[in-house]
């Protein structure tokens, strides 16, 4: 009887340090190190206790081995939600960095759209008839031109960062996306559809970083 003590009191002891190895391998808190350590140190120190007749020590056995059970059963529970706590700070941590990389520009961004507005009203300004009559008006195609590849370049410069220009006559109105300013009558237009825009809108990341004001078209 006093052999099968010792055993489990050996194999208790074996998972209380396979715990403790667990904690130091996971890097847990000195508090979780420390208390499977303990049982440890608590479970070396024991002394056997003393022969006794026959049915004393299968009573004190089992008394034992129950105690032992229960407690281990305990600390078990108790790592394995240590461990889910660990790895929900883990996931919830690397969705904050992610999230941080991704919208780190954001008022970097914002500070540029006003500038896209304003080149995007410069070309609208040139009139659609002078815009390739380099006979009469050269130096105003050279200008339109220019802007444009300005336009050109400052649009690609957004789209490397996950900066996207959205928006366009006949899209379907989305209320996600878009911002109604005012709606009208255009028999040649869908309801329900863009019909004048007055602002560009921005995707940052899938994500709308600023809607586009527009004009949409209405039923009769």
């Amino acid at each position: 009887m006093m052999n099968t003590l010792s055993q489990t009191r050996l194999f208790t002891r074996r998972i209380f340090q396979e715990r403790m190895q667990l904690c130091l391998q996971q890097n847990f808190s000195m508090r979780h190190t420390k208390f499977f350590s303990e049982k440890v140190r608590i479970l070396e120190d024991e002394k056997e206790p003393e022969n006794t007749d026959a049915g004393e020590g299968e009573t004190e056995v089992n008394s034992e081995i129950e105690k032992l059970q229960t407690e281990a059963k305990d600390l078990k529970d108790q790592l394995m939600r240590s461990l889910a706590e660990q790895e929900n700070t883990r996931r919830i941590a690397k969705r904050d960095v992610e999230n941080a990389r991704q919208f780190a520009i954001k008022s970097f961004s914002k500070s540029l759209l006003d500038s896209s507005d304003n080149l995007e009203r410069a070309l609208a300004a040139v009139p659609e008839d002078v815009r390739n009559d380099t006979d009469n008006h050269s130096v105003l195609v050279t200008l339109y031109e220019g802007i444009q590849m300005t336009e050109t370049g400052l649009n690609k410069a957004f789209e490397m960062n996950g900066l996207i220009k959205f928006g366009e006559v006949g899209e379907v109105f989305d209320p996600t996306k878009h911002q109604a300013l005012f709606e009208f009558l255009d028999p040649d237009k869908d309801a329900g559809t863009i019909g004048q825009m007055m602002k560009s809108g921005f995707l940052l990341n899938n994500r709308v970083l600023r809607p586009a004001e527009v004009g949409v078209v209405k039923k009769e």
